[in-house]
Parts: C-alpha cells; structure tokens; sequence
C-alpha cells in the first residue's frame, strides 16, 4: 500500500491529475497507519487458522 501511495503522488505529480494525487495521499496515509500497527505486534487483517 505504501508502494502504491507512492507511485500514484509521483505519476499524480508529474501529470498533474488531481485524482492521483488524492488517491495516493490516502493509500499512503492508510498504508503508514497499518505499517504502525502491524510494527507495534497487533494483527492487523489476521486470519483464524482452525486446525
């Protein structure tokens, strides 16, 4: 997710369409908060293993 935020500011930016550049704002913020998260040892988007 944070890739992606990434690749959509830069083409966003060099393009310059807006919508790019909002959606990778928002794909790079989501993908930072999860980074955290997940860094911080909760599971975040955990799958139930039932063996």
């Amino acid at each position: 997710m944070l890739i992606l935020g990434v690749i959509l500011l830069v083409i966003g930016f060099l393009t310059g369409i807006s919508i790019l550049w909002t959606i990778g704002i928002i794909l790079l913020i989501i993908g930072v908060i999860l980074w955290i998260m997940g860094a911080a040892g909760h599971a975040v988007g955990g799958r139930r293993h039932y063996w």
